[in-house]
């Protein structure tokens, strides 16, 4: 998993503070720890992804927090469509 530089207690914050901005724009009602969740899993994901089209997104947490809101609103949109 790539943590872009930011460690893994900046990863749970910075993911958890996405996971919660993502929570916010796509009016889901989740607690904090799928916030957390879904904000560094959503993060290495879209990493991964981007990583893999040759796409770099560059280092720091400012970088974390926008893939993780980014991913972490792609997770939630698949488990939408998953559960619908």
């Amino acid at each position: 998993m790539d943590l872009n530089g930011v460690g893994i207690l900046g990863a749970i914050v910075i993911g958890g503070v996405a996971g919660w901005l993502a929570e916010m724009f796509m009016k889901s009602n989740m607690g904090l720890i799928m916030n957390i969740i879904l904000g560094i899993v959503g993060a290495a994901l879209l990493n991964f992804v981007l990583a893999a089209l040759g796409v770099y997104t560059g280092s720091g947490w400012l970088v974390y927090l926008i893939v993780g809101f980014a991913g972490a609103c792609i997770l939630i949109a698949i488990g939408r469509m998953i559960r619908r």
